[in-house]
């Protein structure tokens, strides 16, 4: 059986942390933002943790 190819646009989103964790960025951030307040999009800039219930999805997508 021939080796499971990763998702090209997932291995561009997603990152592991030292600890196994999935990073993830937020989203939002990349036009019309001059409605948006600039504590909004500070706070859209650091990265987030992917949540549990999709944790298994993006391993899949991984091929992790």
């Amino acid at each position: 059986m021939p080796k499971m190819k990763t998702k090209s646009g997932a291995k561009k989103r997603f990152s592991f942390t030292g600890t196994g964790k999935i990073k993830r960025k937020h989203a939002y951030k990349s036009h019309i933002l001059t409605k948006k307040s600039t504590k909004r999009k500070r706070n859209l800039t650091y990265s987030a943790t992917v949540e549990k219930a999709d944790v298994s999805n993006v391993k899949l997508m991984l091929g992790a």
